[in-house]
């Protein structure tokens, strides 16, 4: 059959049987390879609807063999996580909340994803015990590279696009595999600090011994010692140096495909998640405050002076309107307010489903198909969600999922604060860079929804690696793969 095939179909085949093979054998492969592969659900689904979806695929293929590999070695392990308590309380609500559901299939999918986000905790909690961290963090820059090289390309270098994403200048709004520009910010806003903050875990060390150097040649030249000399400089650092400046501009073309989606709640949930990092960098939080302070007043200096460019001074003009619940019956709809005009009217609609069903709303999922008793007037077309995550909750579970979808993300918050103040070195890199995805993930879903093209995997791996004790600690087996020594 491989004779008969073209060189790179052949090639194609033996490269995706091997990638499936790998998938069942090591799960941290398959579980990376869901990451990397799952944005291109959405562009599969239209250049070719017959492929299998990846992301899932691969999902399927990493916990399969998780399972197998626990049960033939009867050693099933599960973290020691309250989030998993809290994931299945949510799911639990979610499952009651179909009572109230006319989508049961909408339901199910909804369920099977935050299914999926529980497993992917669980395995990529075990596979970073195992020693397989780095790879997964591997596999979550390197999708995050992928995605932002192919917006930067879009928007600025291809010079055309669809022309429902062309703006005002004649540019084109990036977005990526993912067919729209929202969630291409979303995920690049997930992935990027984690980035930036291991290249800071990369490049400390270097910093703050070439800082001591300095310090040093300064009072030797105050005290006028001139036959003293400062200490011996170290030797550098190459391999740290490379990977913390690869790492670095691994985050600045996430950060650049973010900035040509011109997504403004990638925006600002990019602003958010920044401050963030900017306040726990420092070991000491008043040294981080006053980062912050710093940075605030030069950026109101530069906007109260008119030094903004004006593309992004125009695209935040109205950026206020997005937070803001109002009435929209009656509102005149034009180009410059349809966006916001539309949200608000899908906002108002999920307020009505909580009026109507309080504790636990319409059922998970089934906010499509509630959406044509509660839409207005002028907006007849769901989109799927209520592009607000909190009213989507309050809408879809009630009071009740709403409550113990705060408590999950409150958690998580928590959790991430107190590794960032007990660890040291790389470990607490990764715990900055998850921080700001927890930030930019509550900030943006304030005006969306990310729980969509397979996002949620990513998701699963950064919760994961939260879960995972000494995620980078040394490998405890070594002889167990050949991928052990790869990854």
């Amino acid at each position: 059959m491989l004779a008969r095939l073209p060189l790179l179909t052949g090639a194609a085949v033996l490269a995706g049987a091997a990638a499936l093979f790998f998938a069942a054998w090591e799960p941290a492969i398959g579980l990376g390879l869901a990451v990397l592969l799952g944005p291109a659900r959405a562009y599969l689904a239209i250049a070719a609807p017959d492929v299998p979806d990846p992301g899932q695929l691969f999902f399927g293929l990493a916990a399969a063999g998780w399972l197998a590999r626990g049960l033939l070695r009867r050693d099933l392990r599960l973290p020691r996580s309250p989030l998993l308590g809290l994931l299945a309380i949510y799911l639990g609500v979610g499952l009651v909340s179909q009572l109230n559901g006319t989508a049961l299939e909408e339901g199910l999918k909804e369920l099977i994803k935050w299914a999926e986000i529980a497993l992917g905790l669980v395995i990529g909690a075990d596979e970073a015990r195992r020693g397989r961290a780095r790879g997964l963090v591997a596999a979550l820059v390197l999708a995050g590279l992928a995605q932002g090289g192919l917006a930067v390309y879009q928007s600025q270098l291809r010079g055309t696009g669809p022309e429902h994403f062309r703006l005002g200048d004649g540019s084109y709004r990036a977005y990526g595999s993912f067919e729209q520009p929202n969630p291409l910010g979303g995920f690049l806003g997930l992935l990027w600090p984690v980035a930036a903050g291991l290249a800071w875990a990369a490049l400390e060390p270097l910093v703050w011994a070439r800082w001591g150097q300095v310090r040093a040649q300064v009072r030797a030249w105050l005290r006028l010692d001139w036959e003293r000399t400062p200490p011996p400089a170290r030797p550098p650092a190459w391999r740290r140096y490379a990977l913390g400046v690869s790492l670095g501009g691994a985050a600045l073309v996430m950060l650049g495909g973010l900035f040509f989606s011109y997504s403004r709640g990638a925006w600002l949930g990019a602003a958010a998640a920044g401050v963030a990092l900017v306040a726990a960098l420092p070991r000491r939080w008043w040294a981080g405050l006053a980062l912050v302070t710093a940075g605030g007043a030069l950026a109101l200096g530069l906007r109260q002076a008119g030094l903004l460019p004006a593309g992004i001074a125009n695209r935040l003009a109205d950026v206020a309107d997005f937070t803001s619940v109002t009435d929209v019956r009656g509102v005149n709809i034009n180009d410059a307010n349809f966006a916001i005009v539309e949200r608000l009217a899908h906002w108002q609609a999920a307020e009505g489903m909580a009026r109507d069903y309080p504790w636990l709303g319409v059922g998970l999922g089934n906010y499509g198909a509630a959406y044509p008793r509660y839409a207005l007037l002028n907006w007849p077309n769901a989109l799927g969600h209520a592009h607000m995550i909190y009213l989507n909750v309050l809408a879809e579970t009630g009071v009740v999922g709403l409550a113990a979808y705060v408590l999950l993300w409150g958690l998580v918050f928590a959790q991430t604060l107190r590794l960032i103040g007990r660890s040291r070195g790389w470990e607490r890199g990764l715990a900055l860079g998850l921080l700001g995805a927890w930030v930019h993930l509550s900030a943006h879903q304030v005006v969306d929804n990310l729980y969509v093209n397979n996002i949620h995997f990513t998701l699963a791996v950064l919760l994961g690696l939260l879960a995972a004790p000494a995620a980078f600690g040394p490998t405890p087996d070594r002889k167990e793969t050949v991928t052990a020594c790869l990854v």
